[in-house]
């Protein structure tokens, strides 16, 4: 069967099949591509700052970086900001199909980072960024939907890991290729081969099939989710947020810290964050293995702790620590982002889905923003140099929001629903 706009649709007894081996590998590498423009503007922070700052040989974090810690939080903090634009984006899926969305937000966002070469100023590149932000958002958001809707419930989170490594690959990527193309204005380079995955956005997603679409007569107005859902959807929306704000400042950060702040290479910290793929993926296998034995939520909640005490760990002092809590919080997400995304998809019905996923980013763009505003703030208060310039801006930042785990307990055991 074919729809309107051409995208082929399946029957759900058919999701077993072999040929969705080869779309999980398609939907992996849209997710690569989401993930490597996303993830450019983090690995090239440090360089961005220098370029547009004025970097000097003082002690004070502002003077060693280019730019200070609250210029540098609030730029991000406005990126993630702007993902808050994915929520009617996603929303629209579940009226428009999946295929369409992915299809137009992909291929702008990716358009649009790559005009963020041609930026003349800090503020410029922000808000090219910003308006490329909310299109890969929701791009990748529906892509984790597909393979939710696109697989049965026992190779569900497995489906995810490996969406989930090609999205990892994408921002590894971004690390690696900033680390070896070494010039002045480099970061414009990165930015610029945006433009490449733009040709085959089209042609993989003729390879996807649309999810089958279930009764349409129940859809509310956009982005609004029925009161029978939305108690489930605050629970996850707040772990959601919570990894936010772990993720947003300790991904933020991590390049400006390592290179200005501990002086390590680019190529070393291209290398650190090559290694890392190893240990995200041990979290990704983990995370299938531990979903079945342990079940969704309690997984969930350890890769919850485990992000957020393995990113205080990294800014605790030291290049010993650094690699050591990065390599871990590289593995803590695989470990908590497939059951989290499985979790949050499976416990709403197929009408108000994608519009509950669109929620999901909501929480985790104003988690990421509070965490980026909260650990920028704490930096200039304390106001401590080297090393140690970013340990109680994590401790601050990390630790006191990790009780939400324990709201993933009141919620259902996802993995003996069936999606509706």
């Amino acid at each position: 069967m074919t729809r309107r706009d051409g995208a082929k649709t399946i029957n759900a007894s058919i999701v077993d099949e072999p040929m969705f081996d080869r779309v999980t590998w398609v939907l992996a590498t849209l997710a690569l591509f989401a993930g490597f423009a996303q993830f450019g503007v983090v690995a090239s922070l440090a360089d961005v700052a220098k370029h547009f700052g004025h970097a000097t040989a003082s002690s004070s974090l502002a003077s060693q970086v280019g730019l200070s810690s609250s210029v540098l939080g609030l730029g991000l903090a406005l990126l993630r900001l702007a993902s808050l634009g994915a929520l009617p984006l996603t929303s629209l899926a579940d009226r428009l199909g999946r295929i369409r969305l992915v299809r137009h937000t992909l291929w702008w966002g990716l358009a649009i980072t790559a005009a963020a070469a041609l930026s003349p100023s800090y503020w410029i590149f922000v808000a090219c960024f910003a308006l490329g932000r909310p299109l890969l958002s929701a791009a990748s958001t529906l892509v984790q939907v597909m393979t939710v809707e696109l697989s049965s419930t026992s190779r569900r989170v497995g489906r995810l890991a490996i969406v989930g490594a090609g999205g990892g690959a994408g921002a590894g990527l971004s690390a690696i290729l900033h680390g070896a193309i070494r010039s002045a204005g480099s970061f414009r380079w990165l930015f610029a081969l945006a433009i490449v995955p733009v040709v085959a956005v089209g042609a993989l997603l003729r390879l996807v099939p649309e999810p089958p679409t279930r009764d349409t007569t129940l859809l509310a107005r956009i982005g609004v989710v029925s009161r029978d859902y939305r108690g489930s959807l605050w629970r996850v929306a707040l772990v959601v947020g919570t990894l936010g704000m772990i993720g947003g400042p300790a991904n933020g950060f991590v390049f400006v810290y390592g290179e200005s702040i501990l002086h390590i290479s680019p190529p070393k910290v291209a290398l650190m964050v090559t290694i890392a793929a190893l240990t995200g993926l041990a979290g990704l296998l983990a995370s299938r293995w531990l979903a079945q034995v342990w079940g969704r939520r309690t997984t969930a909640a350890v890769g919850l702790l485990a992000s957020g005490l393995s990113a205080t760990l990294a800014y605790g002092g030291g290049k010993t620590f650094f690699v050591l809590g990065y390599l871990l919080g590289v593995a803590a997400a695989g470990l908590v982002t497939p059951v989290v995304t499985a979790l949050g998809t499976e416990i709403f019905p197929h009408h108000v889905r994608a519009t509950a996923a669109g929620w999901l980013v909501v929480a985790g763009v104003l988690g990421a923003t509070i965490g980026l505003a909260l650990f920028g703030a704490v930096g200039v208060v304390v106001h401590e140099a080297g090393s140690a310039a970013l340990r109680w801006p994590a401790i601050v930042t990390f630790i006191p929001m990790l009780w939400t785990a324990a709201l993933l307990k009141a919620l259902p055991d996802s993995a003996k629903l069936e999606l509706v």
